[in-house]
């Protein structure tokens, strides 16, 4: 079972990079962020017509998350439990039914938090603590389960081209990134970092000064497997070519095999 992470920013601006990508990396459920589109006018005909069955949870002009699957969905939920004030459209979630077993994926978009201090890091950091109480209950069923989306957190020094212009930034101060620690405490693992260590790897380039060619890029992307999803994990990849695509996302596409 391939399952994709992938901030779109905005499917109506990028649907061909994105059924470009679809055909060309052939996931069976790629989760979505930043749709930027309310659930009636997500172009969801072109992306069935490559034999994806299409759920969002969407919200006009900003935040947004969908799943896109070949497989059997089932018990589709949207909304991060924890605060029914909360109207950012952010989580999304379901059991894809594999061939050998069920997983749950839990789809999202983190909220970014700046400027720091203030109200959007304060709301960071509570989307952070309603996640955590969600993953322990996850945890509790113990089944296999992940949470894979634009997590807004740059984890480590490694993560970022150079560190010195983040300091103060919401996506690397303490809290944030003491946060995304307290999750992996859990037990939670986090898939890319299994088998690859190394800096320089990157599914985050900004489109202004030149990022892109100048490889000034930050990780903020990721997939957090509960134990007994990790025991099925066979690769974790980051198709970053997609970043040269006409009219391409800010962000690239990171995935996971696993033995489902």
């Amino acid at each position: 079972m391939k399952i994709a992470s992938f901030n779109i920013n905005g499917i109506k601006a990028r649907l061909p990079a994105l059924l470009a990508w679809l055909e060309q990396s052939k996931p069976d459920v790629a989760l979505l962020q930043e749709i930027k589109s309310v659930d009636e006018n997500f172009p969801r005909e072109a992306i069935e017509d490559l034999g994806y069955t299409v759920e969002t949870h969407g919200q006009k002009s900003f935040n947004g998350v969908a799943i896109l699957s070949k497989l059997q969905l089932e018990d589709v939920t949207r909304g991060l439990p924890g605060d029914v004030a909360d109207d950012h459209a952010r989580w999304i979630e379901a059991t894809v039914i594999g061939d050998k077993r069920p997983v749950r994926v839990c789809g999202l978009y983190l909220p970014n938090g700046n400027p720091t201090p203030g109200p959007k890091y304060d709301y960071k950091l509570a989307w952070m603590e309603r996640q955590y109480i969600r993953a322990q209950e996850l945890l509790a069923m113990e089944e296999p389960f992940l949470m894979a989306g634009d997590y807004n957190v740059i984890p480590q020094h490694e993560d970022c081209w150079d560190i010195k212009p983040w300091l103060e930034d919401a996506l690397y101060l303490p809290q944030s990134r003491e946060a995304f620690q307290r999750l992996k405490n859990l037990g939670l693992t986090e898939a890319f970092r299994v088998n690859n260590q190394a800096p320089d790897n990157y599914t985050f380039w900004d489109y202004q000064a030149g990022a892109w060619n100048r490889n000034h890029g930050i990780r903020i992307d990721h997939f957090l497997l509960s134990p007994e999803c990790a025991d099925l994990l066979q690769d974790c990849q980051i198709d970053k070519e997609i970043r040269a695509y006409e009219r391409p996302s800010d962000h690239v596409p990171i995935w996971v095999t696993l033995d489902a």
